[in-house]
């Protein structure tokens, strides 16, 4: 009797590594074709899917540019650009598409047990597509998500990406069984020695860690009036505070030659990075203030102290996740054409008595 109990027990023992091999085995996959603060903002999803669904890894198909930095920093597992696929054929009329042996696009989406995606509409010729397509190399189970909620909604639009994937995925968790964590992403030894490096070359002392204004964002409607960030950044530096402006390509292109050399008047500015060295300026920064932006979204993830001014948005919809984020919430009507005294001396306290 004790034999075959042991033998029963190395059996079950063999059954449940097996078990957790197949499901390390499984893999999912998000595409997501937005910018920097979409991918940020779906990655609760990923971790999410990872922990819901037992899957052993999680890629995001998107633009390389904006998700470059992911792997090794966050729970997404590896990356792909969507340049290299495809998509295109996958909107052809369903009657029409078809498949050969080998086809780049079986490849694209060979392995993959779970895919979610944010390209196509529900009941389309893409998701028929799509579906057929990740099903010629195995068995796949595809997710239409909406990038937007209804205007109904009243919640995070986190919390919107993980109750789609419950429904569709059969699932009984709650969404507020899905906790986000202290930081949605880790910076590396790497990005804190770019950080101090680039701090070092602009003539700023690495030690006194400095405050990051990115003034900037996507749409020009979602931005501060310039002159309330520049009258900011005196105040803070009256204060003995190193301060530094970040000026993405977005800014670059916005602003004329006059305003620019305000800018530069008012900090020095930091323009042309990579997101990886932003990730590092922002990994070595005290405290980070600016827009709903991608770069705000960014900095909040990585767990530093944010200060995130909503104008037109909705910042209980589209607010940064983070340990140590501040919402300052301004009218919409003055929030980009007029400069605002009362707000500028409400955001400099705010950084100042943390």
């Amino acid at each position: 009797m004790v034999r075959q109990k042991k033998h029963d027990d190395i059996l079950e023992l063999l059954r449940e590594e097996g078990a957790e091999a197949a499901r390390k085995a499984q893999r999912g996959l998000i595409i997501q074709p937005g910018a920097i603060g979409d991918c940020v903002l779906t990655l609760p999803l990923a971790g999410f899917m990872k922990e819901a669904l037992g899957l052993g890894g999680v890629d995001m198909l998107g633009h390389s540019e904006y998700i470059e930095f992911l792997p090794g920093r966050s729970c997404i597992d590896g990356i792909s650009s969507i340049d290299s696929v495809d998509m295109h054929r996958l909107f052809a009329d369903r009657k029409q598409f078809d498949l050969a042996d080998r086809d780049p696009l079986i490849s694209a989406f060979c392995g993959y047990a779970w895919i979610a995606t944010f390209l196509g509409e529900p009941n389309s010729d893409f998701e028929h597509n799509l579906i057929y397509t990740a099903n010629c190399s195995g068995s796949a189970e595809v997710m239409t998500l909406a990038l937007k909620p209804p205007k109904s909604f009243a919640g995070h639009v986190t919390e919107f990406y993980i109750q789609q994937c419950i429904a569709q995925a059969g699932l009984s968790a709650a969404p507020e069984q899905a906790r986000h964590p202290d930081s949605l992403i880790t910076a590396t030894g790497a990005d804190t020695a770019k950080g101090r490096e680039l701090l070092v070359e602009a003539g700023f002392d690495p030690d006194q860690r400095p405050i990051v204004i990115h003034p900037g964002s996507g749409g020009a409607k979602k931005c501060w009036h310039l002159d309330n960030f520049l009258a900011a950044a005196q105040r803070l530096k009256s204060d003995g505070l190193q301060v530094l402006l970040l000026l993405g390509p977005a800014e670059s292109d916005r602003y004329n030659k006059a305003e620019l050399q305000k800018m530069g008047s008012a900090a020095p500015c930091f323009s042309g990075l990579s997101l990886t060295e932003v990730l590092g300026l922002l990994i070595s920064a005290d405290a980070f203030v600016g827009n709903d932006s991608g770069i705000t979204h960014l900095a909040a993830g990585l767990g530093i102290r944010t200060f995130a001014l909503f104008g037109p948005t909705d910042p209980c919809l589209y607010g940064p996740i983070g340990r140590q984020v501040t919402i300052l919430a301004n009218s919409p009507k003055t929030f980009a054409r007029k400069p605002s005294v009362r707000s500028q001396s409400r955001l400099v306290d705010a950084v100042l008595s943390g």
